[in-house]
């Protein structure tokens, strides 16, 4: 008998379109398995991805910075530690985000159009914003 399927983790997708066009839209994993992460630990939930991580970094935005137009450098996990921060793509959309959030960066590829390539970026508030990039081989498995 399988597992049910646990509860969808949420998180905004941000990806180029085949017109070069640069997108955000809310997506979701949902867990697909239940194990322990170690021998004695407590079942739970997880969602088994097969994208191998290549780096991760730990960034601190300060109050205030905004980014030029540009692309993620590779497909990207981001998650918001503390702060809160801003993501605005090509169409227009602008997603804020704040602690747990997260965004997956998949815009590579985009075009220029009109001097926009890919997103925008930057802190809001007074506060840095601490942000966890954990880049990988390509997009999630759907």
């Amino acid at each position: 008998m399988n597992p049910p399927l646990g509860p969808e983790i949420p998180y905004w997708d941000v990806f180029c379109d085949d017109n070069g066009i640069s997108h955000q839209r809310r997506d979701s994993l949902i867990p697909n398995a239940m194990n322990t992460v170690s021998p004695g630990s407590a079942i739970l939930w997880q969602y088994m991805t097969r994208n191998v991580p290549t780096k991760i970094l730990f960034l601190t935005i300060p109050p205030g910075a905004k980014g030029d137009w540009h692309e993620n450098p590779a497909p990207q996990w981001i998650v918001t530690l503390s702060g809160r921060w801003y993501v605005e793509t090509m169409d227009g959309h602008r997603v804020e985000m704040g602690p747990g959030e997260i965004s997956f960066g998949v815009d590579q590829g985009c075009r220029w159009v009109e001097g926009k390539r890919g997103h925008l970026s930057g802190a809001l508030g007074e506060e840095p914003v601490v942000l966890i990039l954990i880049q990988v081989e390509d997009q999630p498995t759907r």
